[in-house]
């Protein structure tokens, strides 16, 4: 199982994949005038004035929904395997890849609000539903809704839950092992396996309500509290910090384990945890209640800045000041920094949890914990919610209403296997599932933006209204040249 799944992302993540990442970034950064600079103050007013309706959520809950699966495993045990493969460089290159990832965050997110629908009473939309519409490509949508169910039903799900049997573990030991039809299993694991199922499965079957009610609470919360405690353990070692981040900056460019390893690792680790370009923060987007699309497009661009600058950096520094972390050559036993035992796996929480650990001694491991619980819960949340919506976009063709069902049971027995099973075979799984969308999503907004550009359009449309200062904004499809948004369109009509 490790082997193959070694070599799918072997061909996956191949360095045209992490170059198409970052200079996507870079292209729709350039089109939109840094978009990701130019209107963090709009970002913010949005944030906090949308409003909920009885068809969609609020921005602020869509942001919440989004954030939930942007900020999880990857900023906790993500992080920690970018430094231990990619050596203190790899954090730059996440702060990179997050910067220009905002911009693409942005043109996704603007293209799922500008194509949503409208379907039993709630808002659907996502890289499915414009790809068909914006491309006129059904088969391709089609491509994306299945791979997006596998990877988000399936694949992904295994390595947040992974996670958390590991920082469970981490804290109470493995407890008694026993046999079963897929291997030997830790007591433990099994315990918080059956724990998590019972908790996802009350919440999944509430639907996107139950979904953005809980995440809306527990996220802000909990992701305020990791970055308030990171901030302690930096001020406690102060003097340290300017030389932790020359560390990062002078290992970039001159990498202790390679400049394929620093870049490699930063870019998949970021798109991994910031998910700009991957196709899942436009689902939550096209959930939005908003009075124009480019307006749900910035909130989720200042999302990424929330999840990489914020939440990861967070994390690396809490690693690399308390030098909490070994880097090892990838398929190697070698050490290049080898500063806590060589059995410690970089593909876990443990250099998190070892790091507070080291600093608030008895509190740190469960914190890390309790943590990883919350940020890894809501993000197979927000798993389910993506693949529902691909489910939905499938059961237009064919309405066969067991495949929500099946996609409860899927998504559930992922998240107990995930739990229970090893961190390299769960973190090869969940990259073959993120690397898969990435390829897709990004190849169709880049083809949507020769063939319409309906983003940019959109993006220059809400700039004139906001010189002009008006006091509610509209949005007009068709006097901007966009084909089949069907809902704006309507929506007009009614007006």
């Amino acid at each position: 199982m490790q082997e193959l799944v070694n070599t799918l992302n072997g061909i996956i993540w191949s360095p045209v994949l992490i170059y198409l990442c970052l200079l996507t970034g870079l292209f729709f950064s350039v089109l939109t005038r840094f978009v990701q600079i130019r209107q963090i103050r709009e970002m913010w007013r949005l944030l906090l004035s949308g409003k909920s309706s009885d068809k969609g959520i609020s921005s602020f809950q869509a942001l919440a929904v989004s954030l939930s699966g942007r900020v999880g495993t990857g900023n906790i045990a993500g992080v920690a395997a970018a430094i231990g493969f990619g050596g203190p460089g790899a954090v730059f290159w996440m702060w990179v890849v997050a910067f220009f990832g905002a911009a693409t965050a942005y043109i996704e997110s603007t293209n799922a609000q500008i194509y949503k629908e409208e379907e039993d009473g709630i808002y659907r939309g996502g890289p499915a539903y414009y790809i068909e519409k914006a491309m006129g490509q059904k088969w391709y949508a089609w491509i994306f809704a299945i791979a997006t169910i596998i990877a988000c039903g399936a694949l992904l799900p295994t390595v947040q839950s992974n996670s958390i049997g590991e920082a469970v573990t981490m804290v109470f030991g493995t407890g008694d092992i026993i046999d079963t039809i897929i291997g030997p299993l830790a007591l433990t694991k099994v315990y918080t396996a059956i724990f998590i199922v019972l908790i996802l499965g009350f919440i999944i079957f509430g639907g996107i309500k139950r979904i953005a009610n809980f995440t809306q609470i527990v996220v802000p919360f909990m992701a305020l509290t990791y970055v308030i405690i990171a901030c302690v353990i930096i001020g406690l070692h102060i003097e340290q910090l300017p030389h932790v981040f020359w560390l990062i900056i002078g290992d970039a460019f001159s990498p202790m384990a390679g400049v394929g390893a620093a870049i490699g690792w930063g870019v998949k680790r970021g798109v991994y945890s910031n998910e700009a370009g991957q196709g899942t923060g436009p689902h939550a987007a096209a959930a939005a209640e908003v009075d124009h699309p480019a307006q749900q497009g910035l909130v989720q661009a200042f999302s990424v800045y929330i999840d990489t600058l914020f939440v990861c950096s967070a994390t690396a520094f809490m690693i690399l000041i308390t030098q909490s972390y070994n880097v090892q050559l990838e398929g190697s036993a070698s050490f290049i920094v080898h500063n806590i035992a060589a059995d410690v796996a970089a593909n876990s929480p443990a250099y998190t949890q070892i790091a507070v650990e080291g600093v608030f001694a008895g509190v740190g491991k469960p914190f890390i914990a309790l943590a990883l619980f919350f940020f890894a819960f809501t993000t197979i949340l927000a798993y389910y919610f993506i693949a529902e919506n691909n489910v939905s976009y499938i059961k237009r063709t064919f309405n066969i209403p067991a495949l929500t069902f099946l996609l409860k049971v899927l998504i559930m027995s992922a998240t107990f296997y995930g739990t229970v099973k090893t961190a390299d075979v769960a973190w090869g799984l969940g990259d073959v599932g993120v690397g898969m969308m990435a390829w897709l999503n990004i190849i169709g907004i880049l083809i949507i933006f020769f063939m319409a550009k309906p983003a940019i359009k959109a993006l220059k449309d809400y700039e004139q209204q906001q010189k002009a200062g008006v006091d509610k904004y509209t949005f007009d499809p068709k006097k901007l040249g966009i084909k089949n948004a069907d809902f704006w369109e309507d929506r007009l009509k009614k007006k």
